[in-house]
């Protein structure tokens, strides 16, 4: 048996479509990558996800950095992704189109775009409303390329 008093509330409590063009830059930021949030408490009212795009420039690399207690999952759309890890990022690993990868918390690691002229697009879901980003003063072993980023909060 429905209830009809409650329809009202599904107008604009119920399924949220964020457009592609309206991803928010203002979240946490790891040098070398764009990430641009989808779905959190600030958007749309998600308590315990955080979803969204970054994109990697060709031969960019991120510094060191892990995401605390959250766990991470990165859908490759489009290029290759290089992922480094460990307390040195000593252990390394590959994924191209279609691939998951899963970081789980704590774990010290670094993206890189494994590929000299192509970005490396991939949606980046974690398991909480917050975005963290804990940038790790270890020694990579890939160093992190200098990329500068510029958006509408961090002018050039």
């Amino acid at each position: 048996m429905s209830d009809h008093t409650h329809d009202h509330a599904w107008k604009t409590d119920g399924v949220c479509v964020i457009p592609a063009g309206s991803l928010d830059p203002n979240t946490a930021q790891t040098p070398g990558m764009d990430r641009r949030a989808a779905i959190n408490f600030a958007r749309v009212g998600a308590q315990k996800i955080w979803a969204g795009t970054v994109t990697i420039h060709p031969d960019a690399k991120t510094g060191a950095h892990h995401h605390g207690h959250l766990e991470s999952i990165i859908y490759v759309l489009k290029g290759k992704a290089r992922m480094r890890w460990g307390e040195k990022l000593e252990f390394t690993a590959e994924a191209g189109p279609g691939d998951f990868i899963y970081i789980p918390p704590y774990v010290p690691h670094q993206e890189i775009n494994a590929s000299p002229d192509e970005v490396l697009e991939c949606v980046l879901v974690r398991s909480d409303g917050e975005a963290v980003a804990i940038n790790l003063d270890i020694e990579p072993v890939e160093k992190p390329e200098d990329v500068r980023w510029v958006d509408p909060t961090h002018p050039a």
